[in-house]
């Protein structure tokens, strides 16, 4: 009997960002994979995940890797990336996720997805920076339901709970999960799976292994790694940021601040509704 094979798709979340074991990532997939299959038979686990990957770079690269190895678990979560560039449009986000659970699901492979918190909350911006990242947030987040539902994939309600203002559940850049919190999701989605009848071992354990860094090692991450990775951020995302935060700005002086939100919400409509006009055009 061929053992089952899970393979994950998606960024920094899934390739394992903020578990460190043995210097290497491991992360919530990893964490999985152990607690599926059987104990004579255990799981065949491929994590094909990379940080910083968007949207598209899962369509044009993880999704066809994937493929060739015709899993019969895929996880695919991403869209974070997406929301932190000035390129950013919820229509081709929603095209792009159309497409990867689609091909996926031809294949009768069962795809796992999950919404997740916005970076404004998590990175504790100030409003008007805060804001409309988190609109941009819900938006994938809505587009993520919908085509779930759409597709038949089992998800996640990551972004919901009171784990996500937990201290202890997230790493020193406040954007990735700490070995709790991977855990945590592990759990949650181990749970999810077994609920759906896949053949499932022990669940991962909820309780970390490795001591949390200590507040030196916090702060030596802040002053090196983490302010490379704002400078990056910053070099791409900061510009249109600040003019979004503008914008936010008058709204707010004006007392028309709803208009953004309607008009998010029209365009997550618009770009469901436009899958639904291709799907029916390709049928034709």
């Amino acid at each position: 009997m061929r053992p089952l094979r899970y393979v994950a798709l998606g960024d920094s979340l899934t390739e394992g960002v903020g578990d460190r074991v043995d210097r290497a990532w491991r992360g919530w997939a990893a964490l999985l994979a152990e607690g599926l299959g059987t104990a004579d038979c255990p799981a065949d686990f491929h994590n094909l995940a990379v940080s910083g990957a968007q949207t598209a770079d899962v369509l044009a690269q993880q999704t066809p890797a994937a493929l060739e190895m015709r899993p019969d678990v895929a996880s695919v979560l991403v869209g974070v990336n997406d929301t932190l560039r000035r390129t950013f449009d919820i229509h081709a986000v929603a095209a792009r996720l159309d497409e990867v659970y689609a091909r996926l699901r031809a294949q009768g492979t069962v795809v796992v997805t999950a919404c997740l918190p916005d970076p404004g909350t998590m990175l504790r911006l100030p409003g008007a920076l805060a804001r409309p990242l988190a609109r941009r947030g819900r938006a994938v987040n809505t587009v993520v339901h919908a085509l779930s539902e759409r597709h038949g994939a089992l998800h996640l309600h990551a972004c919901e709970g009171d784990w996500v203002m937990q201290k202890a559940m997230w790493s020193a850049d406040r954007m990735h999960p700490s070995e709790t919190g991977h855990r945590a999701l592990a759990v949650r989605f181990h749970r999810l799976l077994a609920a759906e009848g896949i053949p499932v071992g022990p669940s991962p354990s909820p309780l970390a292994e490795m001591k949390p860094p200590s507040r030196a090692t916090v702060l030596f991450w802040l002053a090196t790694a983490g302010t490379a990775w704002m400078a990056r951020r910053c070099t791409d995302l900061l510009p249109q940021l600040l003019t979004l935060a503008m914008d936010e700005a008058r709204h707010r002086a004006r007392g028309t601040s709803a208009r953004l939100d309607l008009s998010a919400s029209a365009a997550v409509a618009s770009a469901l509704a436009s899958l639904t006009v291709t799907e029916r055009r390709d049928a034709a």
